[in-house]
């Protein structure tokens, strides 16, 4: 890779492909889903498969302006929107934010969607929304502070963010033999990119996926700190689809209010 390397055209593309190659975090939820959180009845994941807790959320969506945060795919912004709140949806993929509008025109639902990169929510004014929900994104972002200080400038007084994020730890482990052989062989020092790799190497071992960047829990934590949020609440999960998971937590979320 050159030092011109556009990191977000690249993985805008290839979040793209993960659409047509039907990754599970692109198919959006059925009509089932969607009745649900109409009656009430609703659940959405932060990290993993693991619901958040519905104590992390205001007790009535209704009026609730959510930014659903890099969350395209169509799942987390019509579950939100059918069970009352305001929704927008900002992702840097065209295709998964097709994704949240296929939905909506089939549920009647008015969600917005934004094309963009998280580092930059310019389009949006001061003090626009009351939720960020953001999922296991920010693995795909070269750097965190941005996000968590436009985070912070778009939330009211009040306003909570929620963000899932990979534990930096599971990066040191090689890729292949993870994936293929279920072994644990612990290869690259921390902070880790996909970038950094071989072109043949990340090829093999990442496809034509996004490019990946491990983050510190400075990065993660001491960053939405520094941009002024308070921290309440704090789960972990195991990572979902890997031989981590039998060792370790492969998913942190926190939930930070703003002042």
């Amino acid at each position: 890779m050159t030092d011109s390397f556009d990191a977000v055209a690249y993985n805008r593309a290839a979040w793209d492909r993960e659409v047509e190659n039907s990754n599970e975090w692109t198919r959006p939820v059925g009509p089932e889903a969607i009745a649900r959180a109409r009656a009430g009845d609703w659940s959405i994941v932060l990290i993993g498969y693991q619901a958040v807790p519905r104590d992390w959320f205001p007790a009535e969506l209704a009026g609730v302006d959510v930014l659903c945060l890099a969350s395209g795919g169509g799942q987390q912004g019509p579950v939100l929107s059918a069970a009352g709140a305001t929704v927008t949806v900002l992702d840097n993929s065209q295709r998964q934010l097709d994704r949240d509008r296929e939905v909506a025109a089939r549920e009647g639902l008015d969600v917005r969607t934004v094309l963009g990169d998280m580092r930059d929510l310019s389009v949006f004014p001061d003090a626009s929304f009351d939720v960020v929900f953001n999922p296991v994104s920010n693995v795909f972002c070269p750097d965190l502070a941005p996000v968590w200080r436009e985070s912070y400038r778009v939330l009211r007084p009040g306003g909570v963010l929620m963000a899932g994020f990979m534990n930096p730890d599971v990066f040191i482990f090689d890729v292949t033999a993870l994936e293929e052989r279920d072994e644990l062989v612990v290869r690259h020092p921390l902070p880790f990119s996909s970038l950094d790799l071989p072109d043949a190497e990340r090829e093999r071992s990442y496809g034509t996926g996004p490019i990946e960047y491990s983050h510190t829990l400075t990065a993660q934590i001491g960053g939405q700190l520094a941009a002024g949020f308070s921290l309440t609440h704090f789960e972990e999960a195991p990572h979902h689809a890997d031989a981590t998971a039998r060792y370790l937590p492969g998913y942190f979320a926190t939930r930070a209010t703003k002042p």
